[in-house]
């Protein structure tokens, strides 16, 4: 592979005519899948829009892959779309109160990826498990496709009177809890005089509650679960028209990629679907209204920032960073395999979380290097960074002058082009893959799955990570015990009978084996086969040149069997220790305390000359015992 391209911004103008379609052609297919995402979020499109176009167009130009084409994608959105929720559900469901918390965590998240990409951690992205993505992704598709059930078939739990009602009791509670919570922070609450709190409560009209419980209706419905609880009410008030619309969007996305892929299937969709509702004046749903104008930076990230606002969701923005930085960095091998380039992947984490940085400050949803839109940008003939500027640029010039028409776009046209895009996004080859795959990966699989599609996103992947990283210390401590071993050096047909160590040693001296790296995952197993050394032996010979890495508590462990060598007068020698073991052992003084430098061999044959001089034969050389393994 060659290395892409540098100059000042890492791309020139010679190649501005593919850039040019590239990136017209990346920004057509972003569109409606950046309107879709914006509504799935719970923002609006706007906010997908807004997403697109700044992130498009700053992570092309600061990150580390040439032909990336960046913007909201389906992980992304999904993530966002529980973040949302969850803080529109703290500021009592009003998204206007919300918003600025929101748009903190995002603006966090995209700062901790500036974070991961300036200190290296790019590189490091690649030891993710495939089982953790596997289920993710899988899982993505799963709460896209569930969730989009109810707009496609124009349900909506908010507007159901007969649903909404049920949580009137449940709304004047938290309404008078919300009163009492208010005096206790004044201190007007007293508990012999509550005349403050009645005062307040007459002042709560019919209006406030409907509000209070559309808010908790709307939560009690949401993600999947929630869509299961409500899907029976669904069914029974289908609307028609709206079902009718979110099937021949599917349809023709499907059916138009059978006639030609030279014109996103999506964007025809769009565009049929739109016009035939618009033209035919049918009564269906619109999506929100998109502000029409210059996007303006929402300041109230800033005016009304505290520590103690944004200190719940930290965790929650590292995730969101790390699954932006997962998303964009598998999408740049992708385009390394196209175009025979190689990424920069710190300088792509900085320019991911310089876009995604600068959309929360406008109001945008986070995202990350879109596949589908950098492979298209790619065959349309796009080389340099300017095909993701030019993509940006495109979706803005498509909100100043067609934000009124976009507002018109039915809800149900948008539900149709999420569920092919949570159908597109499942990881089939994984699931295709589960009967065949070793038992411990399937469970990392499949809970990563579950937990990820009817609890928590966030946790679900922080938990699968923890899993699959105890299976992989379990495995490799297990094979590092079945590679060590302590061996008399008379064993039978063994290496050593042609050492030429006098058969007159045989008890005196023992070896053993650490085949591996010494690690807290194999210090139990370590010791116990040190313990097995019978005490006969005089000296004990560790081979260790298989012992490559040594960590802490591996070098505790192994300082404690050398002590207890010492005390029982029996001789550690070492052969063939690496060199990062012997600087551990040599800062903790292990080396030369317990094991002096003369007792360290480059090769065994070195080890074995130094026996045969120092050894002594103290127990009866008539004695004909053959200590096998594990004696």
């Amino acid at each position: 592979m060659k290395k892409e391209e540098k100059s000042t911004f890492g791309f020139n103008f010679t190649h501005f005519k593919g850039d040019f379609f590239g990136g017209l052609t990346a920004g057509i297919v972003a569109l409606p899948l950046a309107l879709a995402f914006g509504v799935s979020s719970g923002l609006g499109p706007s906010a997908g829009l807004y997403g697109a176009i700044f992130i498009s167009f700053f992570a092309a130009l600061f990150g580390g892959t040439n032909t990336q084409i960046s913007g909201p994608t389906a992980p992304m959105t999904a993530v966002s779309m529980v973040i949302i929720a969850t803080i529109i559900a703290n500021f009592e469901g009003d998204v206007n109160k919300a918003l600025p918390a929101i748009l903190a965590v995002f603006l966090l998240a995209g700062l901790m990826q500036i974070g991961l990409g300036l200190i290296g951690l790019g590189k490091y992205i690649k030891y993710i498990p495939y089982p953790v993505v596997s289920g993710f992704m899988t899982a993505i598709g799963v709460i896209i496709l569930v969730t989009q059930i109810l707009p496609s078939v124009g349900y909506y739990p908010k507007e159901d009177m007969e649903y909404v009602n049920q949580f009137k009791p449940m709304a004047q509670e938290r309404i008078l809890e919300n009163i009492l919570k208010d005096e206790a922070g004044e201190g007007l609450l007293v508990l012999d005089n509550f005349k403050e709190t009645i005062k307040r409560a007459e002042l709560v009209g019919e209006a406030d509650v409907m509000k209070e419980a559309k808010n908790i209706a709307g939560k009690n419905a949401s993600g999947v679960i929630g869509t299961f609880r409500v899907l029976p009410r669904a069914i029974q008030n289908i609307n028609w028209l709206e079902l009718l619309l979110a099937l021949g969007t599917i349809f023709i996305i499907y059916g138009f990629k059978r006639i030609t892929t030279a014109v996103p299937s999506t964007l025809v969709a769009l565009l049929v679907m739109s016009g035939i509702a618009v033209g035919a004046n049918l009564n269906y749903i619109p999506i929100n209204e998109i502000p029409s104008g210059l996007p303006l930076p929402e300041w109230r990230i800033f005016s009304e920032f505290s520590i103690s606002m944004l200190a719940p969701y930290i965790f929650t923005a590292l995730t969101l960073a790390l699954l932006g930085a997962i998303d964009s960095l598998l999408t740049s091998v992708v385009a390394d395999n196209m175009t025979k380039t190689v990424h920069r992947p710190n300088q792509e984490l900085v320019g991911q979380g310089i876009g995604n940085s600068i959309a929360a400050i406008f109001g945008g949803i986070p995202g990350a290097g879109a596949t589908i839109r950098t492979v298209v940008n790619i065959n349309a003939g796009g080389k340099t960074k300017l095909s993701g500027m030019i993509a940006g640029l495109l979706l803005f010039i498509i909100l100043l002058a067609l934000g009124p028409a976009a507002s018109k776009i039915p809800a149900a046209v948008l539900a149709g082009i999420l569920i092919t895009v949570g159908i597109g996004v499942m990881d089939y080859k994984g699931l295709k893959a589960i009967p065949y795959m070793p038992r411990p990966e399937v469970i990392i699989l499949l809970v990563v799955l579950i937990l990820s599609s009817v609890w928590n996103l966030v946790y679900a992947v922080g938990i699968g990570l923890v899993i699959a990283s105890l299976m992989f210390m379990k495995r490799m401590g297990d094979l590092t015990a079945q590679n060590s071993d302590v061996k008399p050096l008379t064993k039978e047909g063994g290496e050593y009978d042609s050492a030429g160590i006098p058969t007159h040693l045989k008890e005196e001296v023992f070896v053993k084996h650490i085949k591996g790296p010494l690690f807290f995952g194999s210090t139990k197993e370590f010791q116990e086969l040190a313990g097995q050394i019978p005490s006969t032996a005089s000296a004990v010979i560790f081979k260790l040149e298989r012992m490559n890495y040594i960590d802490q508590s591996g070098l505790y462990a192994l300082e404690d069997v050398l002590i207890d060598l010492a005390k029982a007068n029996k001789q550690a020698l070492l052969v063939g220790l690496p060199e990062q073991p012997k600087l551990m052992m040599e800062r903790i003084d292990v080396i030369p305390d317990l094991v002096p430098t003369k007792h360290l061999f480059n090769d065994f044959n070195e080890c074995i000359a130094w026996v045969r001089e120092n050894v002594e034969d103290i127990h009866d050389s008539t004695d004909k015992t053959v200590y096998k393994d594990g004696e």
